[in-house]
């Protein structure tokens, strides 16, 4: 039987258990940590533990390296919001960060080892047009030309299309909400803006159990898992980080997932965030959030969905039906979204760009030219 070990999880649970590793498990840690960009997280956590030089140097050389290129992404996201920064207080507002740009501005250790795709940020969606307008004139465009695509993103989702910034490449999102206003849940975006902490002169991140929500409500509502157990990481590390040392962050915790209308969200991610990385939270707390868990049935359905499709897209990680898990997830994502009278016809659009739009080959009456 193949070994279908999860050694990512594994390490980060109990990093001293690579010690007694043969270059076999050091070879498959290192490949599906890599797949799972968790690469740079792992290394930084053997490092604070005085670990990594007690592994092979050809293995610690994979750990180093990852590293050095996730250090060399904090100037350029500190570059960026900047210019960010500037952009806005034109307009009187001021900038705040979600997720992983958050996590480094507030210097939070969510940020180690991380790699960033791109910023997000957070405004009154009654000033997208105009920062939208400010942004152009500052170099960031959109990718999306495509006139269902514009009114796809416009009317039925939480952000603008993304923006890319036309000489440093660089990629924005820019949030009026955090779910689309379609979703089955309604975070109100106010309170989330009344909360904000100020971390520098017209910087803002969400205070620390939003953050956390925030992050959480990202994962269980995405359909795209593949690297779900990056943000597993880091809601660990956010619970870690917050939870530490005061009481005040896990009191307030599930009351203000109520507030929100996000208390499902929260569920999930303590949930799955415990079982795989076997994170400390309070009994008080699983007692809270255990009201608002799914049924009896249901559990066990979607313990067998999320395990499988939380771990490293890596064929040595692959159970029972984990790619299966993945497309069932996908479909969730999409129903939590929105309305079965536009996800329908959303779904049937897409499978039809995958299957005739394919390297962007024009279709005239259905048929490829």
């Amino acid at each position: 039987m193949k070994n279908k070990t999860n050694y990512v999880a594994l390490v980060l649970k109990q990093p001293d258990v690579i010690l007694s590793f043969d270059l076999e498990k050091y070879s498959l840690l290192v490949r599906q940590a890599r797949q799972a960009n968790l690469l740079a997280t792992i290394g930084e956590k053997l490092s604070e533990l005085k670990i990594l030089n007690q592994v092979p140097v050809d293995v610690r050389h994979h750990f180093e390296a990852s590293m050095l290129h996730a250090k060399r992404h904090k100037p350029g996201i500190n570059v960026e919001v900047r210019n960010l920064k500037k952009v806005l207080s034109q307009l009187g507002l001021d900038l705040l960060l979600l997720k992983g740009a958050a996590y480094v501005y507030a210097d939070l250790p969510a940020a180690k080892g991380r790699f960033f795709n791109d910023l997000d940020i957070l405004v009154p969606k009654d000033r997208i047009d105009q920062l939208e307008l400010a942004l152009r004139d500052e170099g960031w465009v959109s990718g999306k030309t495509d006139a269902y695509d514009n009114k796809y993103y416009r009317e039925w989702m939480h952000e603008i299309p993304p923006l890319r910034h036309f000489m440093r490449k660089t990629e924005l999102d820019v949030h009026h909400t955090i779910l689309p206003p379609t979703s089955k849940y309604h975070p109100d975006v106010e309170k989330l803006f009344e909360s904000a902490i100020e971390i520098s002169s017209g910087v803002k991140t969400l205070c620390p159990e939003d953050m956390f929500i925030h992050s959480a409500t990202h994962l269980f509502h995405d359909g795209e898992l593949e690297h779900g157990l990056r943000d597993i990481v880091d809601l660990n590390q956010l619970m870690n980080h917050f939870g530490e040392g005061t009481a005040q962050f896990w009191e307030r915790l599930v009351p203000r997932a109520k507030e929100l209308d996000l208390i499902r969200p929260l569920y999930y991610g303590l949930r799955y965030t415990q079982k795989i990385l076997g994170t400390s939270i309070p009994e008080k707390v699983i007692d809270e959030v255990s009201y608002e868990q799914p049924s009896a049935i249901m559990r066990p359905v979607m313990d067998f969905l999320f395990l499988r499709a939380l771990a490293p897209d890596h064929a040595s990680c692959d159970r029972f039906l984990t790619k299966t898990a993945r497309y069932f997830l996908y479909i969730r994502s999409h129903y939590l979204r929105m309305p079965l009278r536009l996800l329908l016809p959303h779904l049937i659009r897409k499978a039809w760009k995958k299957r005739f739009e394919k390297d962007n080959v024009p279709i005239v009456l259905g048929k490829q030219l």
